[in-house]
Parts: C-alpha cells; sequence; structure tokens
C-alpha cells in the first residue's frame, strides 16, 4: 500500500514524514527493497503478530508494511510546474491514496504561506491543483481520442466519458464524486487522474488538543463538517508528538501513550483508517520459519490470495487449510484446532477473511 502525504508549506507535512521514516520497519526484512529518501516503510499495527510469534517461536516476525511517499514542492500553481509542481505531480500518480495534512494548530513562530489558518481554504487550495492537472491530462486525451474514433467507432463511448469528466472538471469539482457505472470506473481508473484518488484528512493538532483527539478544536471541527460533506474520513494527530513517540521503544511508547490518555498513535490510526479507506484486510501465514502478514483486498479469493506469496501458489493451487486467528488464539495450537475441527480446508471459492491463518497446498 503505498500513500502520498500532501499538504502546504508550515502544515507539519514534513514533521510527520520524519516521524514516519524514523518509526520505519526494518528494511533488511523485505527483499529487493531501496528506499527513496522521500519513501518512508513502516510495519502495519496487528497485536495478533505477537500472540502468533509466541505460539511458533518462529526465526522471523514479517508484517505488512505501508510506504508513505513524501510529496514535496507543493504550492499554489503546482499543476503549473511551480516550485516542485511537476515532481510533485509524477510522485503522486503512484500513489493509492492520499493523506492530506492540515494545520489546525496556532503558532506565531511558524508563519502560514496564505497569512492565517484556515483549513478549508488549505485543501481548496491543493484540490485546484490537482483538479487543474487532470483538466490539462483530459484535454489531451480527448484531442487524442477524437482523432482515433474517427476510425474506431468503439472509443465513442470513451470520448463521451472523457468530456463528462472535462466537464466536471471545469466546475472545480474532484472526479472521485462523480457518479460511474461500474465500467465507466474501471476505464477512469485507467487514466490515472489524481483527483480521483482517494483521501483522508489529517488535522494535525497542537500537544495541547491531541488528549481530546481534537474536540475542542474549532479548526478541527470545521475540518470534520467539510469532510463528512464529501464521505471523507478525518484523523487528528499532533505531528510534533509522533516525532517524539518515533524515538521511543514498544515499552516507552506505551508509557508516553497512557500519560497523555491515548490508546494508540496517531501513526497507527491513520494506517488503520488507510486500510478501511482502500477496503484492504491481511490474512496470515505461520510456521517455525516466519509468522507473516500479508495484505489483499477484501472479496479476494483464496487462489489470488496465495498468489500475494508467489504466482506458482496461485497457477498450481490446490486447496487452504484455513483457521481463525481466534479459534487458533482461543485454543493455543493448531493441532487442538484441528482435534476440534476448527481447522478448514477450503478451494477456489472460498474468499479470504480478514485474520484468517492459512497454509496454501499447491503443485506446479
Amino acid at each position: 500500500m503505498k500513500l502520498g502525504i500532501v499538504g502546504l508549506p508550515n502544515v507539519g507535512k514534513s514533521t510527520l514524514f520524519n516521524a514516519i521514516t524514523q518509526a520505519g520497519a526494518e528494511s533488511a526484512n523485505y527483499p529487493f527493497c531501496t528506499i527513496e529518501p522521500n519513501v518512508g516503510v513502516v510495519s502495519v499495527p496487528d497485536y495478533r503478530l505477537n500472540i502468533l510469534r509466541d505460539m511458533y517461536n518462529p526465526e522471523k516476525l514479517i508484517p505488512a508494511i505501508v510506504e508513505f511517499y513524501d510529496i514535496a514542492g507543493l504550492v499554489r500553481g503546482a499543476s503549473k510546474g511551480e516550485g516542485l509542481g511537476n515532481k510533485f505531480l509524477s510522485h503522486i500518480r503512484e500513489v493509492s491514496a492520499i493523506i492530506h495534512v492540515v494545520r489546525c494548530f496556532e503558532d506565531s513562530n511558524i508563519t502560514h504561506v496564505d497569512g492565517d489558518v484556515n483549513p478549508i481554504r488549505d485543501i481548496e487550495t491543493i484540490n485546484l491543483e490537482l483538479i487543474l492537472s487532470d483538466l490539462e491530462s483530459i484535454e489531451k486525451r480527448i484531442q487524442k481520442t477524437e482523432k482515433l474514433a474517427k476510425s474506431d467507432k468503439s472509443l465513442v463511448q470513451e470520448l463521451d466519458l472523457l468530456h463528462k469528466i472535462k466537464n466536471v472538471l471545469e466546475e472545480g469539482k474532484s472526479i472521485r464524486f462523480l457518479d460511474l457505472s461500474e465500467e465507466e470506473v474501471k476505464l477512469v481508473s485507467s487514466f490515472n487522474l489524481l483527483s480521483n484518488k482517494p483521501v483522508i484528512y489529517v488535522g494535525n493538532v497542537s500537544e495541547e488538543d491531541i488528549q481530546d483527539l481534537g474536540a475542542s478544536n474549532a479548526y478541527v471541527r470545521k475540518l470534520k463538517d467539510f469532510a463528512e460533506e464529501e464521505n471523507s474520513e478525518v484523523v487528528v494527530i499532533c505531528a510534533k508528538i509522533e516525532a517524539e513517540i518515533s524515538e521511543l521503544d514498544d515499552e516507552e511508547k506505551g508509557l508516553f501513550l497512557e500519560e497523555l490518555g491515548l490508546k494508540e498513535s496517531g501513526l497507527d490510526r491513520l494506517i488503520k483508517a488507510s486500510y478501511s479507506l482502500l477496503g484492504l484486510i491481511s490474512y496470515i501465514t505461520a510456521g517455525p520459519k516466519e509468522v507473516r502478514a500479508w495484505t489483499i483486498r477484501k472479496g479476494t479469493k483464496a487462489p489470488q490470495a496465495a498468489g500475494k506469496i508467489h504466482t506458482d501458489f496461485e497457477k498450481g493451487f490446490i486447496r487452504a487449510e484455513t483457521v481463525s486467528f481466534d479459534d487458533l488464539n482461543n485454543l493455543g495450537s493448531v493441532v487442538a484446532a484441528k482435534e476440534k475441527g476448527l481447522v478448514r480446508l477450503e478451494g477456489k471459492e472460498y474468499i479470504v477473511k480478514d485474520g484468517d491463518v492459512i497454509l496454501f497446498r499447491f503443485n506446479v
């Protein structure tokens, strides 16, 4: 899962990204994983892995990971190449979802690029740059498709959709709010438009406001009202505190969060919200060599889930020996789960569930 962090200057985007980088996952566990300076890789929080580690005593424990991309260079006019606009736009096209950091704190020592704190205006500034970039892209595609459609009538439907998108963009609206058919959704996805990507808003608050997760912060209330209108989620964090947490070990982190009256870090809440937004779940493979979490989309069938491990697993899929984590945890071992008849043999049509512990059988 790739998430792009965007935001205007001085909203806390870089502080949050630096905290993410500091809290990064061990790159040694991920072969062929070259991490660029603007990419932070962190582990997906999953208490189930620690329980299974105690049960299996594996050589390795490998959580699922999230890649956070620091989308640099965004200023007003980025769609026209202002600042590092072109680099910004090329990076953001690669991500699955956008994490939009919005300033919700006052600080006379940190100037705001537009003079004062106004989260809705900040959001609209960035949204406009995405929309303008998409409009330019769509206009070029329309010109090309119009020429091709003269000899290929199958492109007429695509051309109609392109004009529909152009009209929405010219109204200053994002593509993700378009009412599309299932076929149109697939086609629009292939256009790779920036304003079509799902968004989570991060309200960056002060250290004082994080204790009630911004409930008493007027800027956060405005942000939540805005997000509710477009059916988006808001995660409230304090980037400064996230930076402090990233330097602590697990025990110190737990104590620090307890002192603040928080159950989990903002980063953990952000990752969970991202999984939910993108319709993702995790299944687990467990044995003496490794206990590992694998990320798939909800609704994925067993052979395709097996293909996440290796394409041979999907091609030669025979069956999936499956037990739910809850059953395994309650009984303490696979042997005990088998004795209770809770280890199931699932075939090609089985839809994998979150927390399934699976042993795939295959033949190539």
